[in-house]
């Protein structure tokens, strides 16, 4: 019984598996898209957006460093780990997660299997923001209930005479 196993095998051995996730991970960080089926894109997502985000460590050298030895040990390809480094991590820095999409493309005429191209979402300029807009790091909000201080101390009679005033200016 597999209870509470949220591994997809993808029929596969575990050496197998891990074999086949390294192979589609360093090609989907050198080419930036690759078409699979749905159940191995799938399966990619979960295996490379934690290499990903290894990418954000950057605290110190020692620290640059051992990250470059971990995503190593993954994928073991030294030109995809470069290009992970150099190209894709500074690209999706200001990115809270969320670093690949995965569009279904329908099916595949021989066996029936789904196909789906994943693609990491920096690299694509007709969805994603621009190149400016990537670079910016994401704002983090936090909400309270309580009303700020400007809006409790502002009076109430100021508000209408100032909606009075724009509806004359733009007049």
């Amino acid at each position: 019984m597999r209870h509470g196993d949220k591994i997809n095998n993808l029929g596969r051995k575990k050496a197998h598996r891990e074999a086949l996730l390294a192979n589609l991970a360093s090609q989907l960080i050198t080419h930036k898209r690759i078409v699979t089926t749905l159940a191995k894109a799938k399966a990619l997502r979960t295996y490379v957006e934690p290499l990903i985000t290894k990418t954000k460590k950057s605290d110190n050298k020692e620290t640059i460093m051992h990250q470059h030895r971990v995503v190593f040990s993954y994928l073991q390809d030294k030109s995809a780990v470069k290009e992970l480094f150099t190209v894709v991590g500074p690209k999706v820095a200001g990115r809270p997660g969320g670093y690949t999409r995965i569009l279904k493309l329908g099916i595949r005429p021989g066996d029936n299997a789904e196909k789906a191209m994943i693609e990491l979402v920096d690299f694509n300029e007709i969805y994603g923001k621009g190149a400016a807009q990537a670079a910016e790091p994401a704002k983090k909000t936090r909400r309270s209930r309580a009303p700020k201080k400007a809006e409790a101390e502002a009076p109430v009679a100021e508000t209408p005479a100032t909606e009075e005033s724009t509806e004359k200016t733009a007049e």
